[in-house]
């Protein structure tokens, strides 16, 4: 299934900090399609497939310290 996910960072330099040192950190079963971060770098817009909603959770769970 897809899911629209948007995130709002509390902090944007600690989002791409962990982004880079750490990946996507994506659980087996969710992939990402596509994403888009606004004009000033606060919000990110992303289209992740998933097997089911509890590995989206999974996932958004490893980015709840600066989302």
């Amino acid at each position: 299934m897809l899911y629209m996910v948007i995130e709002r960072y509390k902090d944007k330099e600690e989002v791409y900090k962990k982004f880079h040192k750490k990946g996507r950190m994506m659980p087996k079963g969710v992939s990402c399609v596509n994403s888009w971060i606004s004009e000033d770098g606060n919000t990110c817009y992303q289209v992740n497939e998933a097997e089911n909603l509890e590995l989206l959770h999974e996932w958004a769970s490893n980015w709840n310290d600066v989302t």
